[in-house]
């Protein structure tokens, strides 16, 4: 069977796989790594708040094989695997609503990793992650150009109100000196609202079709 490069379609479904496992990893338990429709797993570690997937192991999963070009790594998938997927999506705000929710994601892991550890929580560094993720929301703002887009954008707008809202409590509390458990996190209403929410994003974005969600509310 002939075989193609990892197509767009299965490489944004992988992403967000890796970029949203949003219970597993804020929970800080072991993770694994499993492809919709695709038997098998791949564990995941964690490095500095990133994720990594073994690629031999999603390889396998997919059916593909690798192959090595100089400093280049080449994913090939059967063509039945790597065919593309319709989208209620435009390509553009797919792609920039990805990268707003890594952002997000990242802001979000960010503090709960510092709340664990005891980390401290500088004005500096919390304003570079919101920051960053501020401007990826508007760049999937700008790219949505249907009403499915927009429809999308309402309720990653809605993930970004609710995590600035939840930061800036913690913010609060820290500035006021008051501790906070690792244990208050899965008591938190709100923070697991984003969690759900996150999830929720996640799934509709890998399937390509818009579905609406009471907890990105």
């Amino acid at each position: 069977m002939p075989k193609k490069i990892l197509s767009a379609s299965v490489m944004l479904a992988v992403l967000l796989a890796l970029l949203d496992f949003a219970f597993a990893q804020d929970a800080g338990q072991n993770q694994t790594l499993i492809v919709d429709g695709h038997p098998g797993q791949a564990a995941v570690v964690q490095v500095k708040g990133h994720s990594y997937a073994d690629l031999e192991a999603l390889a396998r999963i997919l059916n593909g094989s690798l192959s090595f070009n100089g400093n280049q790594i080449i994913l090939r998938l059967p063509a039945s695997a790597s065919s593309a997927t319709p989208s209620d999506f435009s390509k553009g705000f797919l792609t920039a609503a990805i990268e707003a929710m890594a952002a997000i994601r990242e802001w979000r892991s960010a503090i709960a990793t510092a709340i664990r550890n005891s980390y401290p929580l500088t004005d500096e560094w919390m304003s570079r992650l919101q920051n960053q993720a501020t401007d990826a929301l508007q760049l999937a703002s700008a790219a949505a150009s249907t009403a499915t887009d927009r429809s999308a954008l309402q309720l990653l707008t809605n993930e970004y109100n609710n995590l600035q809202s939840w930061s800036s409590q913690i913010i609060t509390k820290r500035k006021n000196l008051e501790y906070i458990s690792p244990d208050d996190l899965n008591n938190d209403p709100l923070f697991q609202q984003i969690l759900t929410c996150a999830n929720s994003l996640a799934s509709m974005f890998a399937n390509g079709h818009f579905q609406d969600d009471p907890s990105c509310h």
